[in-house]
């Protein structure tokens, strides 16, 4: 088995004391930090497959969400033209009004997991925090708002509508939660939409990697 596709199993597995040394043995191999980090994320979308059909719970998804942090630190240094140290920044937050935050933080985990400095503005965020908070950190490119009372969807639209239109670029909006539909982030202008945890990650990754 080439050592990329035991990394997968690996992540998969959520070995995260074993995953540092494979992704350096992948590197060794041949196998670019792009198609490493790749290979993880398509591991947390089976993960996130998983966990969304009741196939495991949250544990397993934290291992696994471990196990690909594990990995991602080896292959930071390597990512040329990006910062040292991430992906990029993604502000995350649950939208003004909605005090739900476990889905948050799994989220939270799991993007950061995938390479990315979260900064996690907490729970009943305006509009106007996610602007500012885009503009006092550096290298934002993903925006998460999450969301999980039907009562707080006009709240994420008009997030989602001041972000689009606060002058400001260089970044992609994100949202979910359980009242969230891939139809409604559409029709609010969102950029991605993700059902679970482990679908946010690959999301992120994605919407940077274009």
């Amino acid at each position: 088995m080439p050592k990329i596709e035991e990394v997968k199993a690996l992540v998969e597995a959520g070995k995260a004391k074993l995953v540092p040394a494979l992704v350096q043995e992948a590197l060794d191999e041949g196998n670019s930090a792009k198609n490493i980090l790749q290979a993880m994320v398509d591991s947390m979308r089976v993960i996130g497959d998983k966990f969304s059909a009741g196939e495991i719970f949250v544990p397993e998804m934290l291992m696994s969400a471990k196990a690909m942090s594990k990995g991602v630190d080896v292959l930071k240094p390597l990512f040329a033209g990006q910062s040292t140290s991430s992906l990029g920044t993604c502000i995350i937050g649950t939208v003004e009004g909605d005090l739900h935050d476990i889905g948050k933080n799994l989220v939270s985990m799991m993007i950061g997991s995938a390479g990315f400095d979260m900064v996690d503005l907490g729970v009943d965020v305006s509009a106007a925090k996610f602007v500012e908070a885009i503009k006092e950190n550096k290298n934002v490119n993903v925006v998460a708002c999450s969301g999980l009372l039907t009562t707080t969807m006009p709240k994420m639209m008009e997030t989602v509508q001041t972000l689009k239109n606060c002058g400001l670029s260089g970044f992609k909006v994100i949202v979910g939660g359980a009242p969230v539909s891939a139809e409604f982030a559409a029709s609010i202008g969102a950029d991605a939409f993700a059902l679970d945890a482990g679908s946010a990650a690959v999301k992120a990754v994605e919407l940077v990697k274009g």
